[in-house]
Parts: C-alpha cells; structure tokens; sequence
C-alpha cells in the first residue's frame, strides 16, 4: 500500500523560505514591496485599504514604503503579500486583464463574501480571508 506523503519518483518537494531568517527576510523584501505596490496600483486600492490588507500598516511606514525608504518586512507581511500576489496571478489566469484588475472591488454573490466585495473580506478576516480567497480561486482556476 502506497504512503500519502510519498511523491512519484524523480519529483522532490521545493522546501519553502525560512521566513524566520532575517537575512531571508532582507532578500526577498524588496521584491515583494515592488510587487505589491504594483497590485495596489492595478487594484486601484485606496492607501487606506493597502495599509489595511498588509495587517494594519501605518501611515508612516506605508509612506515610507512609497519613498523607497524601506525596512525588510516581517514574516506577517512578507506571507499576506504573498497571498496577495497568488491572488493576483489566479485572477489574472481566470479573467481578462480588465476584470481580474477590478474583482477584488466588485460586490461578489458568492455565499463567502455575502454580497460584499473580495477586499472588504479580506480586510475584516484578515490573513485567513486572505487564504480562502486565494483557495477560492486556485479552485477555479483548477476547474472544480
């Protein structure tokens, strides 16, 4: 009898980041910042509503963020922006560029969002809203 965990040979698992490495965290910061400041700006995000999806962000720091005068970022930050930015690929596989670029702003019937927008769950539920979203659409994206 076959294992679970066992994976067909010639296939490895990718072990993840050490996200409790602060050089790991210095690393790849910059990029993600990049990154998410270019989501926001597809988004149309209101800088209130950035600050509020990266875990409750400061107007300071967020401005400084803007400047380029940047700190790396925390393992809480670093994670939401990846999410985000998973969120941003599946919507883009899914959607044209028009659509995928609004979603998150459109009130959604979906039962999860209760007619609310994506950004408005994500924002009140946090990193876990954030997760099931990106399940949401991974699940989409793989046809079920």
């Amino acid at each position: 009898m076959a294992t679970l965990n066992r994976l067909p040979a010639g296939i490895a698992w990718e072990k993840p980041a050490d996200l409790s490495d602060k050089d790991v965290l210095k690393r790849l910061s910059p990029s993600a910042v990049k990154a998410f400041l270019k989501i926001r700006e597809l988004w149309e995000l209101r800088d209130e509503d950035a600050r509020r999806v990266l875990g409750g962000m400061s107007n300071g720091a967020f401005y400084e963020w803007k400047r380029k005068v940047r700190a790396p970022l925390d393992q809480d930050r670093l994670t939401r922006i990846s999410v985000l930015t998973g969120i941003f690929k599946a919507l883009n596989i899914l959607y044209s560029k028009k659509l995928a670029d609004h979603w998150v702003q459109l009130p959604n019937e979906n039962p999860m969002f209760q007619g609310e927008t994506p950004l408005t769950y994500m924002m009140k539920g946090g990193l876990p809203a954030m997760l099931r979203v990106r399940q949401l659409l991974d699940s989409r994206r793989g046809g079920q």
